[in-house]
Formats: C-alpha cells, sequence, structure tokens
C-alpha cells in the first residue's frame, strides 16, 4: 500500500515537472488550456533568466574575440534566441521557454526597458553641442540624411514590388520615408560614449560627429512620427499623432526646465536624491511615456524628452547611478530579445531575398558613412577625421533595432523586411569599432589625441 502511493506520488510529481511550462488556466474556444497568472509568471522569470545567461555569454565571447561592445552580443543574443537559431535547432525548447502567449509580457518588459534606456540618454544628451560649430557641422549632418533618403527613394518602389516586405496599404511615399529614417540613423547613444571615453568632446571628430548625430537622429524620429501619423488611416489618428505629440514636446521643452527646477535645487542642496524625489522622476517619466504612447506616437519620445530638459547636475548623475546598471544590465536586454523573437533570417530563403539584404546593406553604408565622409572631406576636414567620422556615423546599433521594432509593431513592414534589417543594424554596428579603429584610433593613440583602450568600446549603444 506505502510503495502504491509512493509510486503514485512520483507518478504525479513526474507529470507535474513535466507540465510545468504548460498552460493552467482553465479552457477557452482557443484552446484547450489557456494560461493563468501563475504561468505568465513562471515563463517571465525563466525568459529573465535565459535572456541574462545568453546577453552575458555571447557579449563576453564578442567582447573577447571580436573586440566588440557588450550591445553588439546583446543584439546577437537576441537573435540567437529567436526562432532564427534556437528555434530552428531545438524548436520545442524554443516554443516552451517562449511560447506566443507571454509575448505581451515580454513586449511590456521590453518597453519598460528602451524607455528608461531613452530617459536616460536624454538626461546625457549635451545641447551646447547643438550649438557650437553647428555651422561647420550642418553640412555633414544634412549629407547624412540627404543620401539616405535619395537611397531610399530609389530602391522603394523595387522593394515595394517583393510581397511581404511592406504592408500591402502603404504608399510608396510612406514607405520611402521609413526606409530612408531606418537608413539615416546613427547610434547616437554610442557615438557619445566613443568620444566621452576617447576625451574627443572638444576635438573636430568629436563635435562635427556629436551635432550631425543628433541631428541626424532628430530628424529621423520626426519622419517616422509623420509616418505613424499618417499611416494609422484617418484624418484624426493624424492629427491627435501629429498635434498631441507636438504639443507635449513643446509643453515639455518649455515649460519643463522650469518645472523641474526645484528638484534640481532640492538635489543639489541635500547632496543625495531622495526617495520621494526619485518616486517624483519616474512619476514624470511614466506620463511622459504613456502620453505619447497615448496620442499614437511611441513612449520612447516621452522619455527622452523628459531626459533632455532634466536640470543638469547632481540630479541626472543620481538618476543615471540609480536607474543605469538596473536598465542596462536587466531591463535593456529583454528589448533586444524581443526582437530577436521576431526576427526570421529563414524567411531571407531565396537568391532574390538575399541580393536584397545585401543590397540593403551595401546601400546604407554607402548612403550614410560615404556620404558623411565625402561631406566631412568638403567642409575641409582631413582624410583621417573624415574617415573616423564616416565610421562612427554608420553606426546603426539600439537605435535601428527601436525605430523597425515600431514599423513591425504598427503593420509599417513585414517580418522579412524587418530581419533584413535587423541585419543591418547588427552589421553596421559591428563594422564601427574596427573601422574607427583602423582610420582613427590607432594613429589618435600614437598623437595623444585619444585615451588608451581599456578593453572595450561602450557598455550600451
Amino acid at each position: 500500500m506505502g510503495r502504491a502511493m509512493m509510486d503514485g506520488w512520483l507518478e504525479s510529481l513526474g507529470k507535474t515537472v513535466a507540465g510545468v511550462l504548460s498552460p493552467h488556466g482553465p479552457a477557452t474556444q482557443a484552446a484547450a488550456t489557456s494560461y493563468a497568472p501563475g504561468d505568465f509568471s513562471i515563463h517571465f522569470f525563466l525568459q529573465l533568466a535565459v535572456i541574462l545567461i545568453t546577453c552575458r555569454v555571447v557579449g563576453w565571447l564578442g567582447k573577447r574575440l571580436l573586440g566588440q561592445p557588450q550591445v553588439v552580443g546583446e543584439m546577437i543574443a537576441g537573435v540567437v534566441l529567436g526562432p532564427s537559431l534556437l528555434g530552428l535547432a531545438f524548436p520545442a525548447l524554443q516554443g516552451a521557454i517562449f511560447p506566443k502567449e507571454t509575448k505581451n509580457v515580454l513586449y511590456a518588459g521590453a518597453q519598460l526597458g528602451v524607455g528608461l534606456y531613452m530617459f536616460l540618454v536624454g538626461t546625457t544628451l549635451r545641447l551646447d553641442h547643438f550649438r557650437t560649430k553647428a555651422k561647420s557641422a550642418s553640412f555633414v549632418s544634412m549629407a547624412g540624411i540627404a543620401a539616405p533618403f535619395a537611397i531610399a527613394v530609389l530602391i522603394t518602389p523595387m522593394l515595394l514590388t517583393v510581397p511581404g516586405l511592406f504592408a500591402p496599404t502603404i504608399s510608396q511615399a510612406s514607405a520611402t520615408l521609413f526606409l530612408g529614417a531606418c537608413i539615416a540613423l546613427t547610434a547616437f547613444p554610442m557615438l557619445a560614449r566613443i568620444i566621452n571615453e576617447r576625451g574627443l568632446a572638444n576635438s573636430a571628430l568629436g563635435t562635427l560627429s556629436l551635432t550631425a548625430g543628433a541631428f541626424d537622429d532628430a530628424c529621423s524620429w520626426c519622419v517616422l512620427a509623420i509616418v505613424l501619423a499618417t499611416f494609422g488611416g484617418g484624418a484624426g489618428v493624424a492629427i491627435l499623432a501629429i498635434g498631441g505629440g507636438l504639443a507635449w514636446a513643446l509643453f515639455v521643452l518649455i515649460a519643463g526646465p522650469k518645472l523641474l527646477a526645484p528638484l534640481g535645487r532640492m538635489v543639489e542642496r541635500e547632496g543625495e536624491l531622495s526617495l520621494p524625489a526619485f518616486a517624483t522622476v519616474m512619476i514624470a517619466f511614466c506620463v511622459s511615456a504613456f502620453l505619447m504612447d497615448l496620442v499614437g506616437i511611441h513612449a520612447i519620445f516621452g522619455g527622452f524628452i523628459l531626459g533632455a530638459v532634466m536640470p543638469r547636475g547632481r540630479l541626472t548623475q543620481e538618476i543615471r547611478r540609480k536607474l543605469e546598471p538596473l536598465t542596462v544590465v536587466l531591463l535593456l536586454p529583454m528589448f533586444f530579445t524581443y526582437s530577436g523573437l521576431n526576427t526570421r533570417m529563414d524567411m531571407v530563403n531565396s537568391p532574390e531575398l538575399l541580393l536584397i539584404a545585401l543590397g540593403i546593406l551595401i546601400a546604407s553604408v554607402l548612403a550614410k558613412g560615404g556620404a558623411c565622409y565625402l561631406a566631412a572631406r568638403l567642409s575641409g576636414e582631413d582624410n583621417r577625421t573624415a574617415l573616423g567620422i564616416g565610421a562612427l556615423m554608420n553606426s546603426r546599433g539600439l537605435m535601428e533595432l527601436i525605430i523597425i521594432n515600431i514599423g513591425l509593431q504598427k503593420g509599417i513592414i513585414g517580418p522579412t523586411l524587418f530581419s533584413m534589417l535587423v541585419l543591418m543594424a547588427i552589421v553596421t554596428t559591428m563594422m564601427a569599432s574596427p573601422l574607427f579603429e583602423i582610420f582613427y584610433g590607432r594613429k589618435g593613440r600614437e598623437a595623444g589625441e585619444l585615451d588608451a583602450l581599456d578593453g572595450g568600446i561602450v557598455k550600451v549603444a
């Protein structure tokens, strides 16, 4: 009797363990069983652990073997965990860890991570770079915008003839604007870190690259906002998105510094960011992100503009000290993985699609890096500096993943073009560090213009 009972317990335990990742909710019309709240919690923590381990391992390998920053490894790790690799080799395992029913939870965590990260980027924005040497940088900046959109005008009609790349209902104008914005983007956070860590903030290369990169990204985000507004279907959607987004941005930019100034003075006086003050900052972030999401733009816009108007000094230092480790290490990798789960490299499975992916990559490099190099030379920079500017400006990094995720979420592009653009983002980001070292870094250190390498270029990008 005791042995039979023990066997029954063991059998029950075996079934329980075997089904620990299965849905435990009541049956629904769509499935025999559905996910209960506890199932989402179980999967979330498992997913987070797998994401962090994979990002750390792949990031370490990328840094050790290829000299790439951690962010490149995390971008690749996201693809590794998606259907392109793990799902291809072990589909059952990938499906058990990342069932489609839990993607919405991962999406919410990813948006929190990328929203907070863009808020942090906003707090590091050097507004003085927009005012100093703007004239000398404008040529590089305009070239970095004009050439990508000119390339987009040329190749978008061809891409629209290929089924599945863009939404069937999208106009040629919207498709061209979106693709142009994707090609024109620069990994501004990565650019800022390279320049600051190398002591180039006051150099010709540093000032030109930062100013041009900031302006190009601002233009790309404005174009994206227009595409999102006009793609929603109806004048009301466009008016709400453009009008509401512009109204909130102007309010934050005009009134924000005055409203936040007492908070900045209080932190300076107390010497630290107290918990009530930190809660106030987080409330402001959530409200700004919510309103930008509500009107139909995106939460990251709200986070970024709020960060840009935060009083500089002890307040922003404390915000970064409290938020950056958690955001970069724990939350942001969820965004890379969510992007990877939507990346289907197996959909680029024909000679025609491979040629299109290669063509987009080459066109992006020439249109951004090549155009910025030529513009820098024509504006009077020496060849080494111009090559360094071109190498840095060509990197897409996290900014590219953000914009193409928005495009996929809003139905502007399909999974195939999304995968091609993910590939372009990874390759151009991987190119930045080695090309910068070849063209500028080595000779710059020999001449005493650059600080010594510390084992990596950037933490995030």
